[in-house]
């Protein structure tokens, strides 16, 4: 879709202000610290997890409509003539006029109040820990763009999304439903952590023109796009070397070496990314791509910690 698509042909406006088709990125990680814990533990309530998924899926949404209208601000949007909607550029809906920049702030800044609320609400009832791992997601979800500190600008916004949509919402969503901390959610949600890095890494290929001009300086400008095609690669390999350390060495289940059956497709999005990484279009599959290898590998997780509990349960 450009910037030009006829708005009778768009998605619902709230579809596309929220960028709700990401929020897989809260649904991989979710399901698999809810399933560690029930494998593990035995406990499981539904209306914990169905919290913890909708408070996540508010702080997303929050952060990708402050994104949207600090990048608006920081003017990279307005000078992006190579983006790929839906994937890179933002929601494009300020740049044609059909949400107002406050609007999008003050609605994003009512997400980020809505997540909290239910953060707060699974801090008192369930551990305090829950408190400061919100805590850590809201200000890395605020300040990925917005003033002073501009995450995305210092080339550690890769690492906060990493850190926020891997570690921190696993552990999250185990400590819910355990009311315990744990080593292993930590370790079992590093390809999950890898991969959601990762898509933000390929969906920022075709903004890095734009950024570099008004000094939004991630990682994928400061290394190059040639350079940082090579660097995917290299971290989609370590996203599979991550599984299989994490079984060997760390306790993991050995049913999560299912995530490997998702190789083949991180190869076919590298081999994408070699050849197109200075071809906004043609790396499109690259994007598209990248976000169903996070997903099928996060779902295939939480298949293997299922097959454990009920393993567990047979023996």
């Amino acid at each position: 879709m450009s910037a030009q698509t006829p708005a009778a042909k768009m998605p619902p406006l709230w579809v596309i202000k929220l960028r709700a088709p990401f929020f897989t990125a809260d649904l991989a990680p979710v399901l698999l610290g809810t399933a560690l814990a029930w494998a593990r533990t035995g406990a499981f309530n539904f209306w914990y997890f169905l919290l913890t998924l909708v408070g996540a899926v508010c702080l997303n949404a929050g952060t990708n409509m402050v994104n949207d209208y600090f990048d608006h601000v920081w003017g990279s949007d307005e000078v992006n003539t190579e983006f790929a909607n839906p994937f890179t550029g933002g929601s494009r809906l300020i740049q044609m006029g059909l949400v107002k920049p406050k609007e999008m702030l003050w609605q994003g800044i009512g997400f980020f109040v809505a997540g909290s609320l239910i953060g707060l609400f699974l801090a008192y009832t369930r551990s305090w820990a829950v408190l400061w791992l919100g805590v850590v997601g809201v200000f890395c979800g605020y300040f990925y763009t917005a003033p002073p500190f501009r995450l995305a600008r210092l080339g550690l916004g890769e690492l906060a999304v990493g850190l926020c949509f891997g570690p921190l919402m696993v552990l999250g969503a185990y400590v819910v439903q355990t009311q315990a901390l744990a080593w292993e959610p930590v370790i079992a949600s590093i390809p999950v952590g890898l991969l959601i890095a990762l898509v933000l890494w390929i969906n920022q290929f075709q903004d890095a023109p734009a950024d570099a001009q008004v000094g939004k300086n991630h990682l994928v400008v400061r290394l190059g796009r040639r350079r940082a095609a090579t660097v995917y690669g290299v971290f989609l390999l370590l996203t599979y070397l991550s599984i299989v350390a994490g079984v060997l060495f760390a306790g993991v289940t050995p049913f999560a070496l299912l995530g490997l059956l998702t190789a083949p497709l991180a190869w076919k999005a590298y081999q994408v990314a070699r050849v197109h990484y200075d071809h906004p279009q043609e790396l499109v599959p690259a994007n598209a791509t990248t976000i169903k290898v996070h997903l099928l590998t996060g779902l295939l997780l939480a298949l293997a910690y299922l097959i454990q509990g009920v393993v567990g349960l047979l023996s």
